[in-house]
């Protein structure tokens, strides 16, 4: 236990001692570049100056043509996902397996649905 204490009060010592040159190192980093620095960091990410590629700029026609080839699948998912239901819960169908694997489906494809319009219509 001895020998541990000594090595601790050795690292102690150590990051003591090189206190002074970090704190210097950060005083002068700080007023070299000062105001300058943080405002130049802030500016980079409020201003874009990339073009868009043509992989991303897509036209708004296809944006909305993909948005409807999704739709009309998950509508039918729904639907069938509820006649199922209604078929297993009021007539007591044996259909539960059919009628989770349809939910899935529209679930997962409820999702993709979701983000694929927030990320393209989000802003308008």
């Amino acid at each position: 236990m001895q020998n541990m204490s000594n090595w601790v009060n050795i690292v102690w010592l150590v990051l003591c001692l090189m206190l002074p040159f970090v704190a210097q190192a950060e005083q002068t980093s700080a007023g070299s570049s000062g105001e300058q620095g943080s405002a130049g960091v802030i500016q980079a990410f409020t201003t874009d100056k990339s073009e868009k590629s043509e992989i991303v700029s897509i036209e708004d026609d296809t944006k909305r043509l993909v948005m409807f080839v999704m739709g009309v699948p998950l509508l039918l998912l729904i639907i069938a996902t509820v006649a199922l239901g209604v078929a297993m819960g009021v007539y007591g169908k044996p259909v539960f397996v059919p009628h989770m694997v349809c939910a899935g489906l529209s679930l997962t494809l409820a999702l993709g649905h979701a983000v694929v319009g927030i990320v393209w219509f989000y802003p308008f």
